[in-house]
């Protein structure tokens, strides 16, 4: 289920949403599920953090840190691991997959039909994540260069 059809609206809504799925809400827990769903852009912790840290003035990395991974045990958020080096965050735990651009650093998110991955050697086993990534250059990066 994507998460723009149930989207809860409200600061009252955000957090019967996060008890619902076994979080405990708090001021700050309920800030950060409020920017992933506000920003579906993948963000990373620094991110989040920058764009929180005014705002919260008692906020600190491992708060944000510890409420993610909350997150992602309650099934609320997956880490999306493009580069070995960078961990992103994805409230949209719909089957999809992501495009990083090379140039913008944008990461994308496209349908995925995960029948045509199918594979008769992976029958006998027990997949717990499917996971496809591509990286590249984006349309917009790729006109923008051709202009030039």
């Amino acid at each position: 289920m994507k998460m723009e059809s149930t989207k809860p609206k409200s600061m009252e809504e955000l957090n019967q949403y996060l008890q619902e799925h076994g979080v405990k809400p708090s001021y700050q827990r309920t800030r950060i599920f409020e920017y992933l769903l506000n920003h579906m852009t993948h963000p990373t912790v620094d991110e989040i953090y920058q764009a929180l840290s005014d705002q919260i003035p008692t906020l600190s990395k491992t708060t944000v840190y510890n409420t993610l991974k909350a997150f992602m045990e309650a099934q609320l958020v997956r880490m999306v691991n493009i580069e070995d080096h960078e961990a992103r965050y994805d409230v949209d735990l719909s089957t999809h997959g992501h495009f990083k651009c090379e140039q913008c650093g944008t990461i994308y998110d496209f349908e995925l039909d995960m029948t045509q991955f199918k594979n008769e050697f992976l029958d006998t086993f027990l997949i717990k994540e499917r996971n496809v990534y591509y990286q590249g250059v984006c349309k917009q990066c790729l006109s923008k260069s051709k202009q030039h």
